[in-house]
């Protein structure tokens, strides 16, 4: 067989930048930005879908905007790495297994296997948290529950590799990266046909670490608004009506006739206790202002001053403890978050306001008029919009 029409070896990749000490290299920052995205992801997670021994906090006001925002920042400067380190590992894709089948065939296929695992796994969490960033979902499942599940499966991945890894990622990380690789005899006639690249392996792992750092900085004027001139990627802006970013608008949400309607009424429950309030009523109680961010999973976030009656304040006028669990409906009725529960902690909490104003105006209807939840440290999607009732939970 002609060698243009063979399938290529490993032996063909003899470029000196694939080299164990760049992989082991740039898999650490690596593996170090998918930690940091996965332990900020489950924290995202339990935010919405808290579980019963997870009291999840109210402070400080900004948690979330932090967590979610290094969560998609560290999402980003995986992109660059793990680019670089399937290039560096690429050659190892042709390795001949051994042959005919033998015990250490086996344990390098499994290992194969594992890495297929590992590294699609990866590339799904990326590709969808970015496509999450836009709000483009090409696909027929849940993002928010397929991203949780995969990223177990790509943090597990991770760790097997590593324990499998270990002995040559302690090896290469110990050796200068610019020392002259030590080369088998067989090999150094070809290798000395391959011109010295352009480009040390130092550079790449330089320019590695400067593409890294400019993906971040394209993407974080959506969480920092000093950086929102630079950020070309930033999918958020810091537009919108009052000075604050809208995901889902009133006309997505069927909202623009009765959210404007005169007969529109807040209605209180407790058990059997129930109370309708207008929105000049609600005027009426005693007002307070707070600064409150409000952060969505894609990561954006942007600053206010809400206005607005206490959630504590609410629960009383139907006889509630200030610490009640409330369960609010939305007049969004085509939205997933069209109902939110806010936890005791949180309607205790004297940050957390049944919004009527945001930066001294009227709400507009796109931010949730006659009135929105606004609480500290919650996922913007639980701080409802167009609020229609509040509940207390039995």
């Amino acid at each position: 067989m002609s060698s243009r029409l063979r399938p290529p070896r490993e032996a063909d990749f003899s470029s000196p930048l694939r080299d164990d000490r760049v992989t082991a290299r740039v898999g650490l920052w690596l593996g170090i930005a998918f930690l940091v995205a996965f332990l900020t992801g489950v924290f995202s997670h339990y935010g919405q879908d808290t579980p019963g021994w997870f009291t999840y906090p109210t402070g400080p006001v900004s948690l979330y905007r932090i967590t979610q925002g290094i969560h998609v920042l560290a999402g980003t400067a995986a992109v660059p790495l793990l680019l670089v380190k399937l290039w560096s590992v690429y050659p190892k894709l042709f390795a001949r297994l051994p042959w005919p089948p033998s015990r250490a065939g086996l344990v390098n296929g499994l290992e194969r296997a594992s890495v297929a695992v590992l590294v699609s796994s990866a590339i799904f969490q990326l590709v969808t948290g970015l496509q999450n960033m836009t709000h483009w979902y090409p696909w027929g499942f849940s993002f928010r529950s397929g991203h949780y599940a995969v990223a177990w499966v790509a943090i597990g991945s991770i760790l097997v590799h590593v324990a499998v890894k270990l002995p040559i990622i302690r090896d290469a990380l110990v050796l200068p990266i610019d020392a002259a690789t030590p080369m088998p005899v067989a090999e150094r006639d070809i290798n000395a046909r391959v011109a010295d690249p352009a480009l040390s392996r130092r550079a790449l792992l330089r320019t590695t670490w400067a593409a890294a750092g400019l993906a971040v900085l394209a993407t974080a004027g959506q969480s920092v608004s000093w950086l929102r001139d630079v950020s070309i990627f930033g999918v958020r802006s810091g537009d919108g009506p009052q000075g604050v970013p809208v995901n889902r608008s009133s006309v997505e949400a069927g909202v623009t006739k009765t959210a404007l309607d005169p007969g529109w009424r807040l209605t209180l429950v407790n058990g059997s206790v129930k109370r309708q309030l207008t929105r000049a009523e609600l005027e009426a109680m005693p007002q307070h202002t707070r600064s409150l961010p409000i952060a969505c999973v894609e990561g954006w976030s942007a600053g206010a001053t809400w206005t607005g009656v206490l959630m504590a304040d609410l629960a009383a006028l139907v006889d509630a403890p200030a610490d009640s669990e409330l369960f609010i409906s939305s007049l969004d009725l085509n939205g997933t978050f069209g109902t939110s529960t806010l936890p005791p902690q949180f309607t205790a909490n004297s940050n957390t306001l049944l919004a009527l104003k945001v930066n001294g105006e009227t709400l507009d209807i796109e931010h949730g008029y006659p009135c929105r939840v606004i609480a500290p440290a919650r996922p913007g999607v639980l701080q409802t919009k167009w609020v229609t009732s509040l509940e207390v939970v039995a």
